[in-house]
């Protein structure tokens, strides 16, 4: 049975995949980054059937960068086993978290944010299933194998104090484990990118994620041995297919 978000409505899902992903693709002639496949599979696909995982049973894809490319391929794609809907963020030109609030009109209470280039085992989504943020918070989902990251430095770092989280960023010299790019949320962290947007106009999901740690209401969950990895670059790209030839089973 699919999960039912904590006010009665269905659990939905996100994946984020508007950006440029210039990192992974050598040229504008190369498929877009969400279309590149790791072990055989495009990790778009592999980000939503993780979703579904996690208890979602609708599915909300944000595009942008050759949107209408992903539209294409992912209607004419497998039986994911949620329905997909669509959402257009056309100033894709800037941070994630812009992206997400593309999608608010689709989010009903309770939500999870998946990112469109990690690929994140079966364990790691049935942990987010069986998750339930607090009142108007949300939990990001860690890993604290710190040691064990591959490219560290490009790595989101969290610092944390217990379950609650207290900083995040990519330049953080304190900190205690890795933001895999998992989220189960509330509005809450909606309310707190709008208004880090309506601050900056711009808004990275770090940001809100800061401006909600703020506030006391953002939570961390750790994986554990779960398996998890970012594509990012080509060199990520390799070094993914590799584990998952070698142990193919933990991110079906």
């Amino acid at each position: 049975m699919a999960t039912k978000g904590a006010h009665g409505d269905i659990r939905r899902g996100v994946v984020l995949a508007a950006g440029f992903g210039s990192r992974l693709r050598g040229s504008d002639d190369e498929p877009i980054k969400p279309l590149v496949e790791v072990a055989g599979q495009p990790m778009i696909f592999r980000a939503l059937r993780g979703l579904v995982q996690a208890g979602c049973e609708e599915l909300v894809v944000v595009v942008g960068y050759r949107g209408d490319e992903l539209r294409r391929a992912i209607a004419a794609g497998p039986d994911l086993g949620a329905p997909v809907v669509f959402v257009d963020n056309p100033r894709f030109d800037l941070a994630n978290g812009v992206s997400l609030l593309s999608a608010r009109p689709r989010l009903g209470a309770e939500f999870v944010v998946a990112m469109a280039d990690h690929v994140i085992g079966d364990e790691v989504m049935a942990l987010a299933r069986a998750h339930t943020p607090e009142p108007g918070g949300a939990t990001l989902l860690v890993d604290r194998r710190v040691t064990e990251i591959f490219d560290l430095p490009d790595a989101t770092k969290v610092r944390t104090d217990g379950d609650r989280l207290r900083d995040i960023g990519k330049q953080l010299t304190d900190y205690d484990c890795i933001d895999i790019g998992v989220f189960v949320c509330t509005t809450g962290l909606l309310d707190a990118l709008d208004a880090e947007f309506a601050g900056r106009g711009d808004a990275s999901l770090s940001q809100g994620v800061a401006r909600l740690a703020a506030l006391g209401k953002m939570a961390t969950l750790d994986i554990g041995d779960g398996f998890w990895q970012d594509v990012d670059t080509p060199e990520m790209l390799a070094y993914t297919a590799g584990l998952l030839a070698a142990a193919p089973s933990p991110a079906r």
